[in-house]
């Protein structure tokens, strides 16, 4: 596993990293490996949104979509107090 030094960190940011490393009970190094892991992408992560992209794309090209032909709400209800 790889080691990161980061230099120069501005106070407040490191207070505030401090503070939710706190708050989330964990130390500093592991709040930071958790905030990278949720928002740096890793290669296999963008494949898999790129795969998930390409599936919704299918599907939004379908004949006949799910969702085209639906009654609105409002219309089911005017059509419930009739009976």
């Amino acid at each position: 596993m790889a080691t990161l030094y980061v230099e120069n960190v501005p106070d407040d940011l490191y207070e505030a990293l401090r503070d939710r490393a706190r708050m989330n009970r964990k130390s500093i190094a592991a709040e930071v490996v958790e905030m990278l892991r949720e928002n740096v992408p890793t290669p296999a992560d963008l494949a898999r949104r790129q795969a998930a992209l390409r599936r919704a794309a299918r599907l939004r090209a379908l004949p006949g979509r799910v969702g085209m032909d639906v009654v609105p709400a409002e219309e089911l209800l005017r059509q419930d107090r009739g009976r």
